[in-house]
């Protein structure tokens, strides 16, 4: 009896404006998590199983691409690793959302340019650019806009305790582009979104039965919704479109998450955009298109 594999993956062609658009579509879908993830907070349903569910449905489907020869083994733990830590990370983004609007929280989100900056300075040996320094500082200047005299007490440690997610989702883009060289693309997410599942799994263990599943059909649907607009499908269109323009242009593509997320806190939720949001807007933009790309490293001579 024999094992059936997966049929390899063929990307379709793209061509350079077909492509960046494609990214440009997948990042807009990034950019709504906060429209499913607020509805479904308000549903009952805790952070950790929320981020569960969003993943599961991706990491079911690429299950069957996990690498498993034993040259790939180091790559994929590392990146396993690094998806645990992105999921662990991502329930403190989720429950900054019960608490704080969306234009704060994507704003403390998309600063992960500068934490994969510094991350490939110490894992990678990619030492900063004065452009990165650059952007770094105009992260700065963002986080004194939103932290000095705008945010309560409170809602400043709240706010704080979020930065996990972006500083683990800058972890598995480092550990993506520069240290996992043997795999491909669907190997990688496949390994990624199976770590991201396996990390929510204890955390979902420990909650609260009526926090786990959703408690009718509405939510239920919501949470479907959730795992393919904002997961599996746009995460295929930009593994699929994403290395044929690089990660120069996929970075100024990615851009559009920030504001997409401010514009549904205002038009979904209500919530006010103030010149302090849309100043720290800009100067959070400006940085992410500043700060040069994490590249991979050359492969050398021998």
């Amino acid at each position: 009896m024999t094992l059936l594999r997966p049929l390899p993956l063929r990307a379709p062609r793209l061509t350079p404006a077909t492509a960046t658009l494609t990214v440009t579509l997948a990042c807009v879908s990034f950019g709504m998590v906060p429209l499913f993830a607020k509805l479904l907070l308000e549903a009952g349903m805790s952070a950790a199983s929320i981020g569960f569910f969003r993943y599961a449905s991706s990491a079911l489907v690429m299950f069957p691409f996990l690498p498993l020869a034993r040259e790939k083994r180091r790559d994929a733990l590392r990146l396993l690793g690094a998806g645990i830590l992105m999921g662990i990370g991502w329930v403190s983004y989720l429950q900054a959302l019960e608490t704080q609007s969306v234009a704060m929280v994507g704003l403390v989100y998309m600063t992960y340019p500068v934490f994969a900056l510094l991350l490939a300075w110490l894992l990678a040996r990619q030492t900063p650019t004065l452009r990165a320094w650059a952007g770094c500082a105009l992260v700065l200047g963002a986080a004194l806009l939103i932290f000095e005299g705008g945010v309560s007490a409170a809602a400043s440690w709240s706010l704080l305790l979020s930065l996990p997610a972006p500083i683990m989702f800058a972890l598995i883009i480092v550990v993506l582009t520069c240290l996992t060289p043997s795999l491909s693309s669907v190997e990688k997410l496949a390994c990624g979104m199976v770590g991201c599942v396996i990390g929510l799994a204890p955390l979902v263990a420990l909650t609260d039965p009526a926090a786990l599943l959703p408690r009718d059909g509405s939510v239920w649907l919501t949470l479907l919704g959730m795992g393919l607009v904002t997961a599996l499908i746009p995460q295929m269109l930009y593994t699929v479109a994403a290395p044929k323009i690089g990660p120069g242009r996929s970075a100024a593509a990615g851009a559009i998450e920030l504001p997409t997320m401010i514009a549904l806190g205002w038009l979904a939720f209500g919530e006010a955009v103030g010149l302090r949001e849309i100043a720290a807007s800009g100067l959070v933009l400006a940085a992410i298109l500043l700060v040069p790309p994490i590249t991979a490293p050359r492969a050398r001579l021998t």
